[in-house]
């Protein structure tokens, strides 16, 4: 069964629309959950909201959302207030510049959907502007509204794909110069010699189905044991390795780690399927 849309409308740019879907990009995952309990009896814990002043509970229909503009002073918003300045629901993904793909720090992505034709009339557009962005290395950046707030974006190509990415607005990164960051360099020329050697010994092609959620894999374990009554024995943690020079930290790495990395046939370019945005650090 194919997934379902969660938008559906179309790109616009110039006088030039193609209707899409846009699906996420996303498989949802089972996540493990857990309950507050009383240790006593194992019973749920409720939550009840209670008021500071009255230390009374208070029932769903009695709250309200409020600002607080200062210290305890707050002023209510109401529905009709959230309805005043919500965003007009519209329908397309407008683009506002192609900018060149190396030029956008992936700081600034967030949620990846895949934007597909709508209907047999969409494909030759659809096509025509995917081939076009992978042809010019640029993103498409433009404003979509999702779920009544209007989102940056942007749309590039992946594979026979246009993935549209919502983004954050450059009010939303935090600066680096709030950051303690080291403006030197800092290390000498035979540190980079090694750092880099090590590099090249770690390299490989991007496999993305070589990683797994391990953390959540074991939890799981823990919980099925539990739950026949079994225990499961805590694994030995081993202790890091104690080496404060640089130095001979790089060149104890590079003597442990199998010398047959470096040469694996795996160590090759990037197939031409990665996006433009996968290949600017490249190019940069």
């Amino acid at each position: 069964m194919p997934p379902r849309a969660l938008w559906k409308g179309s790109i616009s740019f110039g006088l030039v629309t193609i209707p899409i879907n846009l699906v996420s990009a996303a498989e949802p995952r089972e996540t493990l959950a857990f309950n507050l309990l009383h240790r006593k009896d194992k019973s749920r814990i409720v939550e009840k909201r209670f008021c500071q002043r009255e230390d009374v509970e208070v029932p769903w229909n009695d709250i309200v959302k409020g600002y607080q503009y200062a210290k305890d002073q707050y002023v209510v918003i109401t529905d009709e207030d959230f309805d005043r300045v919500r965003v007009p629901a519209t329908q397309t993904f407008e683009i506002r510049k192609f900018v060149p793909a190396a030029d956008v720090e992936d700081l600034y992505f967030n949620a990846p959907y895949y934007a597909t034709p709508q209907g047999r009339s969409a494909t030759k557009g659809y096509a025509l502007l995917r081939d076009a962005l992978r042809a010019a290395g640029r993103l498409a950046i433009g404003t979509i509204v999702l779920r009544q707030r209007e989102h940056l974006a942007a749309l590039e190509p992946a594979d026979n794909a246009l993935v549209l990415t919502t983004m954050r607005f450059a009010h939303e990164i935090r600066p680096q110069k709030d950051l303690d960051l080291p403006s030197g360099k800092g290390w000498s020329e035979s540190e980079m010699k090694l750092a880099r050697q090590l590099v090249d010994t770690l390299s490989g092609a991007w496999n993305p189905t070589e990683y797994r959620d391990t953390y959540s894999d074991a939890l799981r374990k823990v919980i099925e044991a539990k739950v026949k009554g079994k225990d499961t024995a805590v694994p030995e943690r081993p202790a890091p390795a104690k080496v404060t020079d640089l130095m001979e930290a790089l060149k104890r790495s590079l003597n442990e780690r199998p010398r047959e990395l470096a040469g694996a046939p795996g160590r090759r370019h990037l197939r031409s399927r990665k996006s433009a945005r996968g290949r600017r650090h490249r190019a940069a």
